[in-house]
């Protein structure tokens, strides 16, 4: 039984050391620092990893990426610095919210204009169908002795 606990006692020190050693400890002067690094690390997306920010990521390059972010804000660059230095190296894909160009342009605008032509396309087959419709109900209903005038006349 003993041997067991062991085993237990053993298996929770290594979760627990292997999820602090994960954790990236970075040291700030002040909390304003702490809440840019924060802020940028929501921002700026992992280069690996296509749907996430570096906060979320834990891939290699994220973490190099976060320390980077770091060594930059300790040396007192803005926000806006911090952005353009990693466009720079890893392209406007880096930016959550990448600035409207002519290479981003259908990002910006590709949603809306689906949109719009899904709109067509439905109040187009609406005005079709509604079209079908007053023609079949304008129709005089055939009486018996129509019909078969009707199927006489066919070849």
């Amino acid at each position: 039984m003993s041997r067991l606990i062991n085993h237990c006692i053993f298996l929770l020190c290594a979760t627990y050391g292997a999820m602090v050693w994960a954790l990236d400890v970075h040291e700030f002067d002040s909390p304003s620092q702490r809440q840019r690094y924060q802020q940028l690390t929501y921002e700026l997306r992992c280069p690996k990893c296509q749907n996430q920010n570096l906060a979320d990521s834990n891939s290699q390059i994220s973490i190099d990426l976060r320390a980077e972010v770091v060594r930059l804000l300790k040396e007192g660059k803005t926000d806006t610095e911090i952005k353009q230095y990693m466009v720079d190296r890893y392209g406007d894909f880096v930016l959550y919210r990448p600035p409207m160009q002519g290479n981003t342009f259908v990002l910006w605008w590709g949603p809306v204009l689906i949109l719009g032509i899904g709109v067509i396309a439905f109040f187009a087959i609406l005005v079709k169908r509604s079209r079908v419709n007053v023609v079949v109900e304008g129709e005089p209903e055939l009486e018996a002795d129509d019909t078969d005038e009707v199927n006489q006349n066919r070849p």
